[in-house]
């Protein structure tokens, strides 16, 4: 299943001076250089979703545990979140093109290696490499798409671009399912991976012969000091979260997570020093000043969280708890990704236009809705429920969560001034991963604490996944309740930026 971290990360706005070198006259060219980065992007949006409907499989292949599980999928949003900005900064000063192929070959090495994966510490090994490349690939995608095309014909571009998030959302489930089911060369879920090889390679190819290179003018230095402290913060936190569990919750991981804090505390005071010193700060801590932006970054937080915790554990106990086989649980997520896609086309094109902030709201509250409709199912029909009845509250929640993905950067951004649009855009997107895989960690407690506490005697484990599961959508909708609020502090419209 999508995440909204994908979804922004894709079409959130490119740096304020992304068009670097005015661009040339079009030629034809141009739409070949979109079919390369478009390919590439929605190599990177298949790629997340395709791995959680193997989860089960490769549970079963490697003897992974759930922590691992957990990591194989916060691994790569951790890596993606921490190296974004710094690899679009790279893209700006070295060469977006260049990036973009040292990008999609990194990316496509990476898949080769999750393919080949051995134990599951070489695949969240693999999966935290492949999150790092597609930072050098992903942040690149509309800094072409601007150089390349004349803002007349960009709107065409972007509604392209809508129309592959929406189709690598139905895609990506699919077709993990398909390849997990079909057990080719008896590789079993080895080829969710080892299918961007091929993708990986043709774009290559074609990005060296279509693609055109281009600089920023006047890109901001690299954080790379700033970059790694921060990283060491989140992982202190994030790692005895997701592991903590299945080692006995030692002392270790309360002492690594309480020294989380001062760590971070330590990045921002070294962000006012280096913005102080030249002005290139890794986050631009000015932009919290302004009070849409601060409340934009709760939002994208608290719903990176809950639906974190919400795909994980929905696949497991799809296939885990009721039996379902990877093709089964694959075609039930297909009402939610179709109602993503048709909502976020209308929320952006004509509700919220309309109705600005309400639009995501109203967004909030009906994927609520739609979550406690599920737990009630969950709990009315057990172990005997049906894709069926299912598909209803998958609808609703799919429909809310189309009302406040595709909106909901261009209102964070509202009120920044243009100046900074760039840097404001990149902390956006990383706070859409860092949520997400914060999500991913609180896994441990919102769901397989339940598993934990089963009696071992018990064989029967169908049950217990289904009662985790129920335990996990309280916090999913607690999360969402929490969007609902944090929206108050976005614009009531979103305008141009100034």
């Amino acid at each position: 299943m999508p995440s909204a971290t994908d979804t922004g990360a894709v079409l959130a706005a490119p740096p304020a001076d992304a068009a670097g070198t005015p661009p040339v006259a079009p030629d034809r060219r141009r739409w070949l250089a979109l079919a390369v980065v478009m390919t590439a992007s929605l190599m990177d949006l298949v790629d997340v979703t395709i791995v959680n409907i193997a989860m089960p499989s490769i549970q079963q292949d490697l003897g992974a545990g759930f922590g691992a599980l957990q990591w194989i999928t916060a691994g790569y949003a951790l890596a993606f979140a921490v190296g974004l900005i710094t690899g679009g900064r790279l893209g700006d000063i070295h060469g977006r093109k260049r990036l973009f192929l040292l990008g999609i070959t990194g990316f496509t090495l990476a898949s080769a290696l999750c393919g080949l994966a051995w134990s599951p510490d070489v695949l969240v090994a693999a999966r935290v490499l492949q999150g790092a490349t597609a930072a050098l690939m992903v942040p690149q995608v509309l800094s072409i798409i601007h150089v390349s095309f004349p803002a007349e014909e960009r709107g065409k571009v972007f509604g392209m671009f809508g129309a592959m998030v929406g189709m690598g959302a139905v895609l990506g489930p699919l077709l993990g399912a398909l390849l997990t089911e079909w057990d080719l060369f008896g590789l079993g879920w080895r080829p969710i991976f080892l299918v961007n090889l091929p993708i990986g390679v043709a774009g290559l190819l074609m990005g060296l012969k279509y693609v055109d290179e281009s600089r920023a003018p006047k890109a901001l230095k690299l954080d790379l000091v700033g970059m790694v402290v921060g990283a060491v913060g989140l992982l202190m936190l994030l790692y005895p979260l997701t592991h903590g569990r299945e080692a006995g919750w030692p002392l270790w991981g309360f002492v690594s997570m309480g020294l989380s804090v001062p760590v971070l505390a330590l990045f921002v005071a070294y962000e006012k020093a280096k913005t102080r010193r030249d002005g290139s700060p890794l986050v631009e801590l000015a932009l919290f000043r302004v009070r849409s932006f601060a409340g934009g970054i709760g939002v994208q937080l608290s719903f990176g969280l809950a639906t974190g915790i919400f795909f994980l554990v929905w696949t497991l106990y799809l296939q885990l708890g009721l039996g379902w086989s990877a093709l089964k649980a694959g075609l039930s997520g297909v009402p939610f990704s179709v109602a993503v896609s048709v909502a976020a086309g209308i929320s952006v094109q004509v509700l919220v236009p309309r109705f600005g902030r309400k639009v995501l709201q109203a967004g909030a509250l009906v994927m609520a809705a739609g979550t406690l409709l599920y737990l009630a199912e969950a709990a009315r029909y057990g172990l005997a429920i049906a894709p069926w009845q299912m598909a209803l509250p998958l609808v609703v929640m799919g429909l809310g969560m189309g009302l406040i993905v595709a909106p909901l950067t261009d209102l964070v951004l509202s009120e920044v001034p243009r100046e900074h649009s760039g840097s404001a855009s990149g902390i956006v997107n990383t706070t859409q991963q860092l949520g997400f895989a914060l999500g991913l960690g609180l896994s441990s407690v919102a769901f397989f604490r339940v598993v934990d506490a089963a009696d071992p005697a018990v064989q029967a484990m169908g049950p217990v996944f289904v009662d985790a599961f129920q335990h996990a959508l309280w916090w999913v909708a607690a999360g969402l309740l929490l969007v609902f609020a944090l929206v108050f502090a976005l614009p009531r419209r979103g305008h141009a930026r100034g």
